[in-house]
């Protein structure tokens, strides 16, 4: 996950080094390559998130089975610096749960307070159970709007991009050399 996250950014900087010596040197070439790669980007964001939006029940299934991985490393792990713990830590302070939905997490609670955050007493996780994958559901379930909205303002930065790129290029085509 993370090399496709590093191999992203590098071909974001790639196309904003592109759009940007465009800019600078005029040149309807690089500015032309930097409108192509953002139709191309913007192509891929409207297919990945009609993907994600299609197979929202299996993200989320996976999403769990990776929290359950992580817990169980979290579980297994001795030292403080865990990948693990961290991951799991991570998911319990943001979604504020504590453990998933067997009984193994319920339990945890009991014996393991770094794992869970000191917030949550032992009597709020048995009675309201707020296990990770309920969070998780709830996530993917309830706030399936707040991703649209931030993937609509990033389509809609990209248009203006991709517009103002070629009112760029056309400006330099129709202007007089000296």
């Amino acid at each position: 996950g993370i090399y496709i996250l590093i191999a992203v950014g590098a071909v974001m900087m790639f196309v904003g080094f592109l759009g940007c010596y465009g800019a600078i040197q005029e040149s309807q070439c690089l500015l032309g390559t930097f409108f192509t790669c953002l139709v191309i980007l913007f192509a891929c964001e409207v297919a990945a998130g009609i993907w994600g939006f299609v197979n929202k029940d299996q993200i989320a299934k996976d999403v769990k089975q990776f929290y359950d991985q992580a817990f169980q490393q979290a579980l297994m792990a001795d030292s403080e610096t865990s990948n693990g713990k961290a991951v799991v830590k991570t998911f319990h302070e943001t979604l504020d749960c504590c453990g998933p939905d067997n009984a193994v997490g319920a339990v945890t609670a009991l014996w393991r307070e770094d794992l869970c955050s000191k917030k949550d007493t032992v009597l709020k996780t048995f009675f309201e159970s707020a296990t990770c994958h309920k969070k998780i559901d709830e996530l993917f379930s309830g706030k399936l709007y707040l991703i649209g909205i931030a993937a609509i303002v990033v389509a809609v930065i990209m248009i203006f991009e991709m517009i103002l790129s070629m009112v760029l290029c056309c400006g330099i085509r129709n202007s007089s050399v000296y």
